[in-house]
């Protein structure tokens, strides 16, 4: 899909004294609820820019037939959502948990439109499905720098619990589930992370996909795709993290040492962010609260998977096990 005539106008409005030279299709949005097309420019600053347009279909096409009211919603809801990130929050991110800079965002031809950065021009041009060492530590980084940026804000405007797979928004899947004690402790599991005393915005979908990566790792990477950005405890999004871009083995051996990066890099930067503030965060705490919720977090993702993809390869013998300490460390408190 290129640019529809719409957003072609509108387009130039927003973005007055340039010229569009031309456009390319790079992505269907998920069940075609619209596009993402980078749009060449001329007259300006930038040389081109990425447009979100949102256009949600007549029919629904979900790839795996989750066709329901509830999921259409959701996908609506989770639109919305992302543009009030880039509105009201993403500004507040810096070179260590980079995002893209919005330079336009509006409604238009029964949908949503963001104009964002092109990354890819800015040189994150590097995409990657699996990372060795150094890729794993740079992942890590960036989501301990970005939660450590947004620990305890409220996230107004955002969703009250982050990540597309959360409990509430997904009743469907947890019927879906076979009959067992994941699905038993789906409700308390949920809680827990609910609970937790140390909340910040999580990404909710911090798959190594939405990573935009510079030629080299010393250069923190970028990230896109901030539908489910929400509150929550920042386990989540390491455990999808880690589960995205490593095989089971990796997951098991590395364990440690990945919990560790990621602790390491949060506790340095939560002092110096939070260092001129009058509450100072009680890092020891938090820590010992997010280790003992980093199973739980695992469980709370293979519960929707078990729903919503049995034989998904993610379900794999690790995940199973973590899942199963999980349900254990719920039994024993």
């Amino acid at each position: 899909m290129d640019l529809l005539p719409d957003v072609h106008d509108w387009l130039l409005d927003a973005l007055p004294g340039r010229h569009i030279t031309g456009t390319a299709n790079l992505q269907t949005l998920w069940s075609g609820y619209g596009s993402i097309v980078r749009v060449g420019l001329d007259g300006g600053p930038e040389e081109s820019v990425i447009v979100k347009q949102v256009t949600p279909p007549t029919e629904k096409d979900h790839p795996r037939g989750w066709n329901t009211n509830l999921s259409h919603e959701r996908k609506l809801r989770s639109y919305e959502i992302e543009s009030c990130w880039y509105r009201s929050w993403s500004d507040q991110c810096d070179a260590n948990c980079r995002v893209a800079k919005c330079l336009a965002q509006g409604t238009i031809a029964g949908g949503q439109v963001l104009v964002l950065e092109d990354l890819d021009a800015s040189g994150f041009s590097v995409r990657r499905h699996r990372l060795d060492e150094n890729g794993v530590a740079t992942g890590l980084r960036w989501l301990a720098h970005f939660h450590a940026t947004f620990m305890g804000v409220d996230g107004e405007g955002l969703w009250p619990t982050g990540t597309y797979w959360h409990l509430e928004t997904r009743p469907d899947e947890w019927a879906a589930m076979p009959n067992g004690a994941l699905k038993d402790a789906a409700i308390t599991i949920d809680q827990r992370l609910k609970s937790a005393k140390f909340q910040t915005l999580v990404h909710g979908d911090a798959k190594v996909a939405n990573f935009c990566f510079a030629e080299s790792f010393e250069t923190p990477p970028a990230m896109v795709d901030f539908q489910y950005v929400g509150r929550g405890c920042g386990m989540k999004d390491v455990a999808y993290f880690l589960g995205s871009c490593l095989d089971e083995s990796q997951c098991e051996r590395m364990e440690a040492s990945h919990l560790q990066i990621y602790f390491d890099t949060l506790r340095r930067s939560l002092t110096e962010r939070h260092a001129d503030r009058g509450n100072k965060i009680d890092v020891e705490s938090l820590e010992r609260e997010w280790r003992t919720l980093y199973p739980i977090a695992w469980a709370d993702f293979v519960r929707f998977l078990e729903g919503w993809c049995p034989g998904h390869a993610k379900l794999h013998r690790y995940s199973q096990k973590i899942a199963d300490t999980a349900i254990k460390n719920l039994s024993d408190t």
